[in-house]
This record gives C-alpha cells, sequence and structure tokens, in this order.
C-alpha cells in the first residue's frame, strides 16, 4: 500500500515536466495509457471464466460479479473529472483535501455498511489524525464553494465505491491483478473521448509523451497493480488511510528536487500524517468477543 503512494506521490512532480498543459488532458493521457497498460499485463478476461455460483472464499474462485466491476470502471473515471471540478472551483488545497481526505472516511462507511465491519477507535482517530495533516500539509489557498466541496466529496465516495467493490470481489477469491486491469481498462475505455476533447497534441513532444508514459505506467498502471495485492491482505479502510501518505511523498518531493522549503505548519502536518499512517498500520488486538468479525483498522 505504501509502494502505491510512493508512487501516486511522484505524479505532481513527473507532471511538472510538461509546461501549459491542460491538467484534466493530462490526467486522461495518464488512466487511458496507465488502464489500457494495466489491462494488458493482468488478463482480467480471466474473470469471465470463474464458475458462476457461490464458491468457498478459500477455493479462490468466485462468480465474475461482471456488473460491479463495470460500475467501479466507471467510477474510477467519474473519480478524476469529479476532482478536476471540484479543483477548479474552489481550489488545488481544498478540493485535494476534501477529495483525498474523504475518501478513507466513506471507505471505512461503505465497508461498514455492505460488510458489517465496524472502524476500530484507533482506525478512527488515526483516520482524523491523518486528514488533519493533509489539510495543514496542503495550507490554505483557494476559495471554499459549496459547488467544488460537493464535488470533491462526490470524487471522495466514487474513490471509496470502486475501492470497496475491489476489494470485496478480491476477498471473494478473484485475482487481485485481473480486478484491477477490468476496472482500469475499462476507465481508459470511457476517458478516451475526454482525452480526444481536451488536445492531445502535447504527447507529439518527446517531453509529453515520456511524461504521460511514466504517468500511466508507473504512477497508475504499477501503483494499483500493488494497491491491489495490498488488498489481499490488508482491510480497504486501512489502505485508504495509508494512501493519504501521497501527498507527503508530494511535499517531499518538492523539497528534495524542486527545491521547494517547508514552513512550520507543513512540517507540523507531516508529522501528524507520519504518526497516524504507522497507528493505523500496527496491528490491534482481536478481543474474544469480535473474533471472526475483524474491525476495521486491524493489520491482516
Amino acid at each position: 500500500m505504501i509502494g502505491a503512494a510512493v508512487l501516486w506521490g511522484t505524479a505532481g512532480t513527473a507532471g511538472l515536466l510538461v509546461a501549459e498543459v491542460d491538467p484534466l488532458s493530462m490526467a486522461a493521457a495518464r488512466l487511458v495509457i496507465g488502464g489500457l497498460v494495466l489491462a494488458a499485463v493482468t488478463t482480467p478476461v480471466r474473470l469471465l471464466r470463474l464458475p458462476q455460483g457461490p464458491l468457498p472464499a478459500r477455493g479462490r474462485r468466485l462468480p465474475a460479479r461482471l456488473g460491479p466491476l463495470v460500475a467501479a470502471a466507471v467510477a474510477v473515471a467519474a473519480y478524476q473529472l469529479c476532482f478536476f471540478a471540484a479543483v477548479s472551483r474552489t481550489g488545488v488545497a481544498v478540493g485535494t483535501v476534501v477529495a483525498i481526505g474523504g475518501g478513507p472516511v466513506f471507505t471505512g462507511l461503505l465497508s461498514w455498511l455492505l460488510d458489517r465491519v465496524r472502524p476500530s477507535r484507533r482506525w478512527a482517530t488515526a483516520t482524523a489524525v491523518a486528514i488533519a495533516g493533509c489539510a495543514v500539509l496542503t495550507g490554505g489557498g483557494g476559495e471554499v464553494r459549496a459547488d467544488g466541496v460537493l464535488l470533491a466529496l462526490l470524487g471522495g465516495l466514487l474513490y471509496a465505491f470502486y475501492a470497496v467493490t475491489a476489494a470485496r470481489t478480491i476477498s471473494a477469491g478473484a485475482p487481485s491483478d485481473a480486478v484491477m486491469g477490468l476496472m482500469f481498462g475499462g476507465a481508459a475505455v470511457v476517458m478516451v473521448p475526454v482525452l480526444l476533447w481536451t488536445g492531445t497534441g502535447w504527447l507529439a513532444e518527446p517531453r509529453g509523451l515520456l511524461t504521460a508514459l511514466y504517468l500511466g505506467c508507473a504512477t497508475t498502471a504499477l501503483a494499483y497493480l500493488l494497491y491491489g495485492r495490498g488488498l489481499r491482505t490488508t482491510p480497504v479502510a486501512t489502505a485508504a488511510t495509508l494512501a493519504l501518505a501521497e501527498p507527503a511523498v508530494a511535499t517531499l518531493l518538492g523539497v528534495v528536487v524542486l527545491g521547494e522549503r517547508l514552513g512550520g505548519a507543513s512540517v507540523a502536518g507531516l508529522l501528524l500524517l507520519g504518526a497516524s499512517l504507522v497507528a493505523v498500520s500496527l496491528p490491534e488486538r482481536v478481543s474474544p468477543s469480535g473474533r471472526g468479525r475483524r474491525a476495521i483498522g486491524s493489520s491482516a
């Protein structure tokens, strides 16, 4: 999970290599390239060959659940659109904190609602501290507009939906690589019209093409391959909280690579975020009465 977050955190720095490119076009290219690569290397068609009907989870086989995964693929693409629409309305700082910070909260609530997996106090506390750390880290800026905040919240909900859908399918026995390949391959198809509409001229430049390939292959295909494998053993709400390491990695890269300086507030945000990630990644004791129904936040 942390490996995936580290790769996601490099996306912003890599994106700076190409100037004057519409961020939505860059995000669309990233998802189209990454989704198609992920689908090509994971052969999601394996899901269609799984036997129909309920089977023991230990058998590592299950029904295809194609409908929810197709819906999750649409959610992957819709998340990108909601995020950039939110940022354009309410600023990068507010849009990022609300969308990324809302993801773990919605993920925990969906897991509780669908699977009756009760959030642990440690997870709830660590997630709240992590969100606070992200807010401090990104700082102020931007006009807080209701429509932008609502779009960011919708983005967080969409992220939670596709993460929980993937986790439930994987925990039922589907190959994690195939699940991610199907979801992101489908999202790539959805985003092709967006890429064509926003323009592809920048991809004809060597620097633009290399940047798009890195964003697609490393920060999308490889990152979500690692994320899917992490979901085999990590509760999805815990995984969503660990993914909040992304802004910390982006900040550190800004200091090391771009020569940016951190103020006292940013350092405090990094410390808060780091402490929360350590807390949520540690194993929790499961009481005898709670055996068989693991709380969100417990380590696998």
